[in-house]
């Protein structure tokens, strides 16, 4: 029977009528007699007596779980092997599809007389005080203990509200459509509530449909780096893993963010374009930018690939390129100009002296000017010589710090490689040989170590791979060789991306989708977007670019509001309770007065959610806008393994960033609990990966069994804590 107003936060009183119906039943089977009934009347009453009982049983059943999943819910774990995933859905976790029924409950569970269902007892904060006062009691041992018969377990130290996850009892694996991916996706959350745990997820799945998979990890995770190769060891895939780590050149891979473009005024765009841009600054990088052009294009006409340690070679001292260049324009287009090099006259000797050139650069300019001779390039060059050198550095100092932090040490050799030299083993990639072979590349910026240097190589590796979108999305898949392979998705995961956002990153959002793209971001909050583009309007046009929302707990309104402001009001029914007593109206009928007694069903308007509740949320959980604005909260599985798989000659990085960027390490006792607490639940129970699309199921299994090859210490959540949680 359908109510106006579901209660679910009554006492479950079905528990009393079930008692009842079921000792009825058992008197009449077993004394039918004293009841006068015939065996068939007494068989057909029994019968249905049960039935009754059962039925009131089943409800109070079903309402006493509802009201227990209020304080809790169960584990939510899974094995990496066990992860769902499909060819045409991706897989976000478990949950369900928040409606206006599920705003109706979490109002009423928010009302003082319900406030018992949702606040742990009295017994429970005895055990707790319990436990703080004697740690290492045999009782608070076994108060501690995780198990079904013991009521007053802890709580998993996620925070939040258990209730915005209990509201509903039933839950299920939420997927969305993939053609929903290359509509990008926002992940926000504030730090440690489990924004790199739904990374891991997503790449897993990403890996095994065999996309391109680019990670970008600014603060170095080394579970999302065992992750990534775990994965593309089962799926076949270990061969085709790149490892970039600007913290570790010694055994990265090497790549050149100016070493390919598209256009040739993306070079000086990716250099100048991290200079500052405000108040006079504007014009100190337009003029940079315009010297910079000039060397690029210089060096592509000599031949050479612009890498930052040359453009920075040529930055401090212009005249041997431009000698160069000039001398091979001059011979290619007025062959015999040295004979026509005009004297050393005195003029000439003045105009060395006050520009700080040669006298034979000066004669080389004198001779263009004199006969009028035009090239773009060669323009170009000769304005840069003909400005006073010391006048004209002032004007470009600004770069000058930028290139000497990306070409010191080490870092030279990383972002400015040596193509021809045959003894550095060291690969070399980029963006065209990833796609085309279908890579799987892991990006490590080091932010923690050098922020500006991170940001420097993050946005030129996003200007890199727009550029690479670009001309895919004009000239397809193997452009310039002759063919034309199937087209591959490129999955770019950024976590942290405020930290790598830039000018570039906007196109990358708005225009790459036509070539496969997919971007799926992470970030703590909207804030942290504004801040780093310098614009709110530039802030949201990269949110607008984003159909696909998660958002875990976040600690600002004005991020919270960002999902809550796409949401539909509803309705929410309260009832209020009113009485009322009024004198009898004629004397001598024997009434004195009348009194009634009702419940008044009113109705208002609130939003679907609130703000506070996005605050509120614990860590693991979030809510989703899907699949055109399809509002759904989820529970992220925790990957509680890594198959025991790191890449190969990388054990000591995987040590030393286990050190570096260490995390937070549980105890013994800590982790045994995060492995059957996680969710807001304390049972012992781990939620099966549910059933997958039938036709990868064998397909899983196959990968599952694939034999690791270099085991280190195992990733699961055991005593030493790796892995640990959200």
């Amino acid at each position: 029977m359908a109510y106006p107003l579901e209660n679910n936060f009554r006492k479950p009183v079905e528990i009393l009528s079930s008692a009842i119906a079921l000792a009825a039943a058992g008197a009449l089977w077993l004394h039918p007699k004293l009841f006068l009934a015939t065996p068939l009347t007494g068989g057909v009453t029994t019968a249905g007596l049960v039935a009754l009982a059962i039925g009131r049983a089943w409800t109070a059943c079903r309402l006493i779980r509802f009201q227990r999943n209020l304080r809790r819910l169960c584990a939510y774990a899974i094995s990496a092997h066990e992860v769902p995933w499909s060819d045409r859905e991706v897989f976000l976790g478990c949950g369900f599809r928040w409606t206006a029924v599920h705003t109706q409950r979490l109002y009423q569970a928010r009302l003082p007389e319900n406030r018992h269902l949702v606040t742990p007892s009295a017994l429970y904060e005895r055990a707790r005080e319990l436990e703080r006062a004697w740690p290492e009691n045999w009782i608070a041992r076994v108060t501690r203990r995780q198990a079904w018969w013991n009521p007053i377990a802890p709580l998993p130290r996620v925070g939040g509200d258990p209730v915005l996850h209990g509201v509903e009892p039933e839950e299920r694996d939420i997927w969305f459509d993939l053609a929903e991916r290359v509509g990008h996706v926002a992940v926000l959350g504030t730090t440690r509530v489990g924004k790199t745990r739904l990374c891991e997820l997503l790449v897993a799945q990403d890996i095994r449909r065999g996309d391109v998979v680019i990670v970008f990890d600014p603060k170095g995770d080394v579970d999302l780096l065992l992750r990534m190769y775990a994965e593309a060891c089962r799926c076949g895939r270990a061969r085709e893993f790149t490892f970039f780590h600007l913290g570790y050149p010694d055994k990265s891979a090497r790549y050149s963010p100016i070493g390919t473009f598209s256009r040739i005024t993306e070079v000086a765009t990716r250099i100048a374009g991290n200079l500052p841009d405000e108040g006079q600054s504007a014009a100190f990088r337009d003029f940079v930018w315009r010297f910079v052009n000039v060397m690029a294009r210089a060096m592509t006409a000599l031949g050479l690939r612009p890498t930052y340690e040359l453009v920075y070679q040529h930055a401090v001292n212009i005249d041997g390129l431009a000698l160069k260049y000039l001398e091979f324009w001059l011979d290619r287009d007025h062959p015999g100009w040295r004979d026509a090099l005009p004297a050393e006259t005195k003029d000439i000797a003045e105009r060395a002296k006050k520009t700080g050139r040669t006298l034979y650069t000066v004669q080389v300019l004198a001779l263009m000017q004199e006969n009028h001779w035009h090239e773009p390039v060669a323009d170009g060059l000769a304005s840069v010589l003909n400005n006073d050198r010391t006048y004209f550095e002032k004007l470009v100092s600004s770069l000058y710090p930028l290139l000497e932090k990306l070409t010191s040490g080490k870092m030279g050799q990383l972002l400015s490689p040596d193509y021809d030299d045959p003894n550095d083993p060291r690969p070399v990639f980029d963006w065209n040989r990833v796609i085309d072979r279908g890579g799987i590349v892991y990006v490590g910026l080091d932010a923690l170590s050098d922020f500006e240097v991170a940001s420097v190589v993050g946005n030129a590796m996003f200007a890199d791979l727009t550029s690479t979108a670009g001309r895919i999305y004009k000239y397809g898949h193997g452009y310039g060789q002759g063919m034309r392979p199937s087209a591959r998705k490129v999955s770019i995961h950024a976590d942290e991306f405020n930290e790598l956002v830039g000018d570039e990153f906007i196109p990358l959002v708005n225009k790459a989708g036509g070539a496969g793209f997919q971007v799926t971001a992470y970030t703590q909050t909207s804030a942290d977007l504004e801040a780093k583009v310098g614009s709110r309007a530039k802030a949201e046009q990269i949110f607008g670019n984003f159909n696909t929302l998660v958002m875990l707990r976040v600690k600002y309104l004005a991020t919270a509001k960002i999902l809550t402001d796409q949401l539909p009001t509803v309705q929410v029914k309260s009832l209020t309770p009113a009485s009322s007593a009024t004198d009898a109206v004629k004397r001598g009928e024997g009434t004195a007065f009348t009194s009634q007694t009702h419940d008044r069903m009113t109705v208002a308007d609130a939003p679907m959610l609130q703000p506070a509740d996005l605050m509120g949320l614990p860590k693991g959980q979030a809510f989703a806008l899907i699949e055109g604005g399809q509002l759904v909260k989820i529970r992220l599985p925790l990957l509680n393994d890594h198959d025991g798989a790191t890449p190969s000659g990388l054990d000591g990085v995987v040590a030393d960033m286990r050190e570096k960027y260490g995390r937070y390490i549980p105890s013994a006792e800590e982790s045994a609990e995060q492995h059957t607490e996680l969710g807001t639940g304390g049972q012992m129970h781990a939620k099966p990966n549910g059933r997958l699309v039938n036709d990868h199921e064998a397909r899983i299994r196959r990968w599952g069994d694939v034999a690791i090859e270099i085991p280190i210490a195992s990733a699961r959540l055991t005593a030493d804590g790796r892995g640990g949680g959200f």
